[in-house]
């Protein structure tokens, strides 16, 4: 099955992107995948803070040890993911993963839990620089900013749906039974991926002029994996576009991961007897992110600068004020909140991810991709412990409002230095791009 890049003749272009069905049958099983992930990790969450009745520090190892097998495979998974067939990997990550997730079913306490997601994560790692990679192929580059909403959303409809059914769904079956969901979603989506197994995936579009040259060049075989390594490095820390958006969403992203985990923790405080508010409020999440995600896709285009920054004071600020709730405070505060979060989230995930796979050199994407989640990773080691501590010492609301406020901060500073941190000259959007590729 032939890709469709930006390099082929408009004859052969298709009217939307929706008329790939390579990039149809990867985004259904993308779909798929992420609706079984909320789904599961919402019962996972429930599972730990309030039927075992985890203290905070347990909770927090939840993601550490998630993280651990980022760190130590990110950046290879992503020299895996430009050098090996893409389609092979992601199904490979599904039938292990489906295993694993069986596996949950079967565990007694958090000690026992801990090493089966550890496991389960170790697989997935070459899942997202696969995804990114094998998108970024088979889709024209006018299409990329669609394509790349396109997956936001679905795992922000995931977000909505995955917590919302999670949380009825607990209210008639134990969350081992709504673990056993996302078994039953990543087989699915392992099943779908196969009828993708002849998709040519050596169709690449040829680098600009002045980029270097990625695998589909013809230097992979007399390039060292190694090598292959450092030049993912090379390009990121030499364009500043690419560097600015990496080094905010590090440093958001730290704040963020000290507690990020501990919503089940706050959420114990403001509503004791209700777990399923924890639930409604990741729905919210998801729906704000959703129009949010919308809103860009009909735009069609996208300032760096204004989508990062602006995204980021908007979780803070939602952080912050979420920190304030109480025992007494109306629920329906919660799902506000949740909501610009949810606003937030869709204008920062779109937004960066657009910029790294639009400011990546053609046959590098994975590669950056796995530079990201390895960095990520090695975050999510430090900060969750560190938010752990500081939740035990000076209280979960506390914590919410002072780190919220920080994140705030981050945000207003990137607005009012967009300008320095994404050249207008070089933060191509969507529109332009297309009238480029068009003329």
């Amino acid at each position: 099955m032939s890709t469709f890049t930006s390099s082929s003749p408009s004859s052969r272009r298709p009217a939307s992107v929706w008329a790939n069905k390579t990039f149809t049958r990867m985004f259904t099983a993308y779909a798929m995948a992420s609706f079984g992930e909320w789904f599961d990790a919402f019962a996972i969450e429930i599972l730990v803070a309030y039927r075992w009745h985890a203290d905070p520090f347990m909770i927090a190892l939840i993601p550490v040890m998630m993280a651990l097998p980022g760190i130590l495979l990110g950046s290879f998974a992503g020299v895996i993911a430009d050098l090996w067939k893409k389609v092979n990997l992601m199904m490979l990550a599904d039938a292990a993963e489906t295993v694993l997730t069986v596996l949950l079913l079967f565990v007694p306490n958090i000690y026992w839990l801990l090493p089966v997601l550890v496991l389960r994560s170790a697989v997935g790692v070459i899942r997202v620089p696969a995804h990114q990679a094998l998108t970024r192929q088979v889709v024209r580059e006018d299409q990329l900013l669609k394509a790349t909403s396109y997956n936001g959303l679905v795992n922000q409809f995931s977000k909505i749906a995955g917590p919302l059914l999670g949380a009825v769904a607990l209210t008639v079956v134990s969350p081992q039974m709504c673990i056993l969901v996302n078994a039953f979603t990543r087989l699915f989506s392992g099943v779908l991926l196969f009828t993708l197994r002849h998709t040519d995936e050596n169709a690449a579009a040829a680098p600009k002029p002045g980029e270097p040259q990625g695998l589909g060049s013809g230097e992979t075989d007399k390039t060292g994996f190694i090598q292959l390594w450092k030049q993912g490095w090379g390009v990121l820390l030499q364009r500043r576009i690419l560097l600015s958006s990496f080094i905010v969403n590090l440093t958001v992203l730290l704040v963020i991961m000290m507690i990020d985990f501990q919503f089940p923790t706050l959420f114990r405080e403001i509503a004791p007897n209700n777990e399923s508010l924890l639930g409604w409020t990741v729905s919210a999440t998801g729906v704000g992110a959703v129009l949010t995600i919308l809103l860009l896709n009909r735009l069609g285009s996208v300032r760096y600068g204004l989508g990062i920054g602006g995204g980021v004071a908007l979780i803070g600020a939602a952080f912050g004020f979420m920190g304030m709730l109480g025992p007494g405070t109306p629920e329906a505060w919660s799902l506000v909140l949740g909501f610009v979060i949810g606003i937030g989230n869709g204008l920062t995930i779109v937004t960066y991810n657009y910029v790294l796979q639009k400011e990546t050199p053609e046959g590098m994407t994975g590669r950056i991709f796995g530079i990201q989640n390895t960095s990520a990773s090695t975050i999510m080691i430090a900060a969750p412990l560190m938010g752990g501590f500081l939740i035990q010492s000076l209280g979960v609301s506390k914590v919410f409002m002072m780190l919220g406020f920080a994140i705030l901060i981050i945000g207003s500073l990137c607005l009012a230095l967009q300008r320095v941190l994404w050249p207008s000259g070089q933060a191509t959007t969507a529109s332009q791009e297309y009238q480029e590729v068009s003329g």
